[in-house]
């Protein structure tokens, strides 16, 4: 197989450059046999950042030899120009899709600096901090409280992607998600923790490939039972067992990304 072409990705912004990553992420990922070296520049908002800007990215491409990629998501027309008169391919959001939707409209956009992050006082940014205050208070377990406020509570096993789902969720999309980990006296007993059974149709179960498992404890706990492949099978097949008589949906997550499984969850549970 021959050695991956390389190449380094700016993403620049006038703002976090949040919007930037995401769309070039999502066409970089396309390009399997290129390895992208990624460098975000947040926060472009004057004259003297945009030639600096200019002056690092030629510099990259003389040291790699080749032209570097460029995200841009510039409002300012200004800085965006002398951006884009850097040695490299640029691609710039708003040329790309701005224009033509004022076209479409038959209206100017309203070129404001960082606009889509600047709802503070919206009331959707007041519930995803509330979301977020929910989903840190119960995590794995912590308490099984408040539950009736959830809309969905994760379960399973240590390790499969509860906590990380759970706060994806939340920043995401403002859901209050708890998560509670399956325990081997869980298993003992035939029961689900605490008072999950009262919130059955907020319950999404996660499980994993005991293999994957295993890396990802041995990581954890070398060498330790927590970690062995054996210990790693029996909690995954109990798990499953459980899921199964309980009636909860559940999504093996061994090669899905946090937001492949979070978008699953949506779904399945209907939630908005």
């Amino acid at each position: 197989m021959p050695n991956p072409i390389k190449r380094t990705v700016f993403f620049i912004s006038d703002g976090t450059g949040l919007t930037a990553e995401a769309l070039g992420h999502s066409l970089l990922t396309q390009f399997e046999d290129v390895e992208f070296r990624q460098v975000r520049i947040p926060f472009l908002d004057s004259i003297e950042k945009a030639q600096e800007a200019v002056h690092r990215i030629n510099t990259q491409g003389e040291t790699d030899g080749m032209r570097p990629i460029v995200f841009t998501t510039l409002v300012n027309p200004a800085l965006a120009t002398i951006v884009h008169q850097a040695d490299a391919f640029c691609l710039s959001y708003f040329e790309t899709f701005l224009a033509p939707l004022e076209a479409e409209l038959g209206r100017k956009s309203n070129h404001t600096v960082g606009r889509s992050h600047g709802s503070a006082d919206s009331s959707d940014y007041k519930q995803r901090i509330e979301a977020i205050n929910y989903t840190l208070a119960h995590d794995d377990g912590i308490t099984d409280r408040d539950l009736e406020e959830a809309d969905v509570i994760l379960v399973a096993v240590s390790r499969c992607g509860k906590t990380p789902t759970s706060l994806y969720l939340a920043m995401q999309f403002g859901l209050k998600a708890a998560n509670f980990p399956l325990i081997p006296e869980d298993f003992d007993r035939g029961r689900l923790p605490g008072t999950l059974e009262k919130h059955r149709s907020k319950l999404f179960g996660l499980t994993i490939q005991p293999e994957r498992l295993a890396q990802i404890r041995e990581e954890r706990r070398a060498g330790s039972k927590y970690a062995s492949l054996a210990n790693c099978r029996f909690e995954i097949a109990e798990a499953e067992k459980m899921m199964r008589r309980e009636g909860i949906r559940w999504l093996d997550s061994s090669t899905k990304s946090i937001e492949e499984i979070s978008t699953t969850v949506l779904q399945e549970l209907k939630l908005r």
